[in-house]
């Protein structure tokens, strides 16, 4: 099993900057991808970045490139995701994922375990 705990989601104001953690705990040595997703009110959960737990091959939605960046304390064990230049429509509870199976998957059924989420409010 793993366990996935996310952090760091609060109300900024459009424009500003917010990093997200998930701290990866249990059996870490599984995991062979993780992932950031998201999802706003009334909307279906969706993908928006994803990177191999040992680096690279990393993924964007269209809707957060250039703006977002997925990485990885490794020392830490930590996944975070660097939200620069928020918009109101990335407002959402953000997730972050981890997946077993080789491949590098961007749809939320390709992730078998999930974090509670943490939920970031960007004002106008």
């Amino acid at each position: 099993q793993v366990q996935l705990v996310e952090s760091g989601g609060r109300l900024v104001q459009a424009g500003g900057s917010l990093r997200l953690s998930c701290a990866a705990s249990g059996r870490t040595s599984s995991i062979y991808t993780m992932g950031w997703f998201r999802q706003a009110p009334g909307k279906e959960r969706e993908f928006v970045a994803r990177m191999r737990w040992s680096g690279g091959s990393t993924s964007y939605a269209d809707s957060v490139k250039g703006r977002f960046t997925i990485g990885r304390d490794n020392a830490q064990n930590t996944v975070y995701l660097q939200m620069n230049s928020l918009k109101p429509e990335d407002t959402a509870v953000y997730y972050c994922a981890a997946r077993r199976s080789r491949g590098l998957g961007n749809a939320v059924y390709e992730y078998d375990y999930w974090g509670q989420g943490t939920q970031v409010t960007v004002s106008s």
